[in-house]
C-alpha cells in the first residue's frame, strides 16, 4: 500500500489533537478551560485558513454542531434523569436491602453488590450509583470490621465494566454509537453488543470479588482520626483572672487573637454583647470552641477555670476530661453536583449555613490541609472534608445533596415521588430496548416527565448538568469532525494498517482496543472515543472488513478507565473515600484492564465475525 500524503490542514489538526490530549491531562487546568481553548483554536484556524476537500468547503460554523448533537442531548437528558433518581431516593429500597445483607454475609454481599452495581450501570449513569453505595459500604466495612479499601474500589470498577454493555451505559458508548451511525453504519440496538460485554464483565466481577480485595493494602480513611476535634467549653472568670476587668479586645490580644468567644454569660440568663469594648467581670462565663490543646492554653494564659458546657459544677481535670456530647464526625466528598464545587468555604459561609466545623481537608494525591487555610481553599472534585457538628446539622447537609456524606446515621432521601421516578426510568429504557422509539426521543421525553411531575425541580435539573462533560463532548466532536474532513482519520487508519499489515485480523482488532485502553487512562475517555471511531471505520475499510467489530473495539477500549484515579470521575470519588494511593489503582486496575482486553479480544470476533465486505 502506498503511504497517503496528508496536507497542511491535516497536520495542523493532528498537532492540535496532540495538544488537546496533553491539555486534558493537566490537573491544574480545568477541563472546561482546555476544551474551550481547543475549540477556539479550531474555529479561528479554519476561519483564517479556509479549507476545501474534493471541491467541498469546510465551514468553521460546522464545528459548533456538537452542541446540538443528538448524543450530547441524550447524555444531558440521562444526567438529569439520574439526578431524579437521586433526589427522590428511588433506589432507597435497594440500598436498604444491601445494608441488611452485609450484616448476614459480608463475602456474598460483596458479590451481590458488584453484580447489582454492574447491572444498574448498564442503564444508568454510574455516578449516582457510586454515590448511593459509598455510604452503605463504608458503614458495612465498619460493622463487619473489614477494611473499606478492599470494598470500594471493586465496587467502583464494577460500575465501569457494567456500563459498557449497552449504548446508554456511558456517555462514551452514546458518542461512539452516534458517530458510527453518522459514518454510515447501521444504528446499534440496545442489546446488540451486550453478550460479549456481559461475558467479559462476568470474568471481571469474579476477579473483583475474589482477587482484587487481596491485592489492596488496608488503607485508613484520609482524614480518619488525624484531625483534632473541636470542643465547646466554658471559661469561668474569677477574681485573680487576667481577664477580670479587661476588655474583649485585650483578651483577644493576650491569646494572639486565636480565641473564639461564642458568647459571654453574666449572672442568671444575661448575655453580654460581644463588643470589642465590652469589659469582662468576675463571675462571667465565656463560651469558647477550640481544640483541647488550645483550650488548656487559654486557661493558663487568662488565669481562668475550664468547665464542660454540660457540667458546670466540676472543672476540667484528668478525672473529668473534655467531652463533646451530641457531636458527630463525618467525612464529606465534593462531587461534580456539589454547590460548593469550585468555591471556598469562607465565600459561601459554610459554617453559618450548616452549623458545622470543618476540621480538615484532604485532596486526591494525599495532600492534606489543617487549620486556617481550609476556609480559603477552592474546593475540587474528590476533595474530602472532615466535619464536626450535631447529628441534626449533618442530616440537614446530607439531605441538601450539596456533598456526599460518608456517614451511616442518616437515611437516604426518600419521597412519595420515588415510584414515579423509577417508573419513568423504566419507561425510557423499555421503549428504547424494544425498538418502539429511539433513546434520543425516550430520554428527552423522560426528562420532561420528571420536570412536569415535579420529581425534579429546575434547579436540580440545572445542577445535574456538568459543564466539563458538555464541553469535552462538544470539543471532542469538533476534533473528530475536523479529523474526518481533512483526511486525518484516513491517514492514521492507513498508517496503522501499514504497521500491522502482516498481523492476523484478530490481532489488528485487539491491538486497536489496547491502544484505546491505554489512551483512555491518560486523557478523557470521550475524547479518545470520538477521535478513535472514525479511525476504526477507516481501518476496517482499508482491510475490507465490516466495520462493526472495529467500532466496538474503540467503544470497549475507551471504557477501560481502570489504571489511574484521574481516568474517570467516579475513580476520583473512590480514591478519596477509600484513602487509596495512586499505586493502588495500578495494582488492581492494570490487571483488570488486561483481563477485559483479553476477554473482549476473544469474544468480539465470535459475536462480530471479521468477514470481508
Amino acid at each position: 500500500m502506498p503511504l497517503s500524503t496528508p496536507d497542511v490542514h491535516t497536520y495542523a489538526v493532528l498537532i492540535l489533537i496532540g495538544a488537546a490530549l496533553f491539555l486534558f491531562t493537566r490537573d491544574r487546568i480545568p477541563l472546561e478551560t482546555s476544551s474551550l481553548l481547543v475549540l477556539i483554536a479550531l474555529v479561528i484556524g479554519f476561519e483564517i485558513f479556509p479549507y476545501q476537500r474534493n471541491g467541498i468547503e469546510f465551514h468553521p460554523e460546522e464545528l459548533f454542531l456538537g452542541f446540538g448533537h443528538e448524543a450530547l442531548v441524550v447524555i444531558c437528558s440521562l444526567m438529569i434523569l439520574s439526578r431524579g433518581l437521586e433526589t427522590t431516593g428511588a433506589l432507597r429500597p435497594l440500598a436498604t436491602f444491601l445494608s441488611k445483607t452485609w450484616v448476614a454475609s459480608p463475602s456474598l454481599s460483596l458479590l451481590l453488590t458488584l453484580f447489582i452495581a454492574a447491572v444498574l450501570s448498564g442503564f444508568l449513569n454510574n455516578t449516582p450509583i457510586v454515590v448511593m453505595l459509598l455510604p452503605i459500604l463504608v458503614s458495612a466495612s465498619l460493622r463487619s470490621k473489614q477494611p473499606a479499601s478492599g470494598i470500594l474500589m471493586p465496587m467502583g470498577f464494577a460500575t465501569l465494566v457494567g456500563g459498557m454493555g449497552t449504548p446508554i451505559g456511558t456517555s462514551t458508548n452514546l458518542l461512539v454509537v452516534a458517530i458510527a451511525a453518522e459514518l454510515g453504519l447501521k444504528q446499534f440496538g440496545m442489546f446488540d453488543f451486550l453478550m460479549p460485554a456481559a461475558i467479559a464483565a462476568s470474568i471481571a466481577i469474579v476477579y473483583l470479588w475474589l482477587i482484587a480485595p487481596h491485592l489492596l493494602p488496608e488503607r485508613e480513611p484520609l482524614l480518619a482520626d488525624t484531625s483534632p476535634r473541636i470542643f465547646e467549653a466554658l471559661l469561668h472568670i474569677n477574681e485573680d483572672s487576667f481577664a477580670n476587668g479587661k476588655t474583649l479586645t485585650e483578651i483577644l490580644d493576650k491569646t494572639q487573637r486565636k480565641i473564639k468567644i461564642e458568647a459571654i454569660y453574666r449572672g442568671e440568663g444575661l448575655r453580654v454583647s460581644r463588643l470589642p469594648t465590652a469589659i469582662i467581670r468576675e463571675g462571667d462565663r465565656l463560651l469558647v470552641s477550640d481544640t483541647p490543646e488550645n483550650l488548656i492554653d487559654y486557661e493558663h494564659l487568662l488565669g481562668v477555670k475550664l468547665y464542660n458546657v454540660s457540667n458546670i459544677e466540676t472543672p476540667i481535670s484528668d478525672e473529668n476530661p473534655l467531652s463533646a456530647e451530641g457531636q458527630q464526625l463525618a467525612e464529606m466528598v465534593i462531587t461534580e453536583h456539589s454547590s460548593i464545587y469550585h468555591k471556598t468555604l469562607r465565600n459561601i459561609r459554610f459554617a453559618e449555613r450548616y452549623g458545622l466545623v470543618i476540621l480538615g481537608l484532604s485532596r486526591p494525591g494525599g495532600h492534606s490541609l489543617r487549620g486556617k487555610d481550609i476556609s480559603d481553599t477552592e474546593l475540587q472534585l474528590g476533595d474530602v472534608l472532615l466535619a464536626q457538628g450535631a447529628a441534626e446539622s449533618l442530616k440537614t447537609l446530607k439531605n441538601s445533596g450539596d456533598v456526599l456524606v460518608l456517614d451511616a446515621t442518616v437515611d437516604l432521601p426518600h419521597t412519595a415521588k420515588a415510584p414515579l421516578a423509577l417508573s419513568i426510568i423504566l419507561m425510557v429504557v423499555g421503549l428504547a430496548a424494544f425498538g418502539i422509539a429511539p433513546i434520543t426521543v425516550t430520554a428527552l421525553g423522560g426528562m420532561g416527565l420528571m420536570l412536569v411531575t415535579r420529581c425534579l425541580s429546575w434547579n436540580d435539573a440545572a445542577d445535574a448538568l456538568s459543564t466539563p462533560v458538555i464541553l469535552i463532548v462538544a470539543v471532542s466532536l469538533a476534533l473528530g469532525l475536523a479529523l474526518t474532513r481533512t483526511g486525518g482519520a484516513d491517514f492514521l487508519a492507513h498508517n496503522y494498517v501499514l504497521m500491522v499489515a502482516d498481523w492476523p485480523p484478530v490481532l489488528i482488532l485487539s491491538g486497536l482496543m489496547l491502544l484505546m485502553a491505554i489512551l483512555t487512562n491518560i486523557v478523557s475517555n470521550n475524547a479518545a472515543a470520538v477521535i478513535g471511531t472514525p479511525i476504526a471505520v477507516g481501518i476496517a475499510q482499508e482491510l475490507g472488513f465490516a466495520p462493526e467489530a472495529f467500532v466496538l473495539a474503540v467503544l470497549f477500549g475507551a471504557n477501560m478507565s481502570y489504571a489511574t484515579p484521574m481516568a474517570y470521575k467516579t475513580n476520583l470519588l473512590i480514591f478519596s473515600a477509600g484513602g487509596y494511593k495512586f499505586t493502588d489503582f495500578i495494582r488492581v486496575g492494570v490487571p483488570l484492564m488486561f483481563i477485559m482486553w483479553i476477554a473482549l479480544s476473544v469474544m468480539l470476533p465470535l459475536f462480530f465475525p471479521l468477514q470481508p465486505q
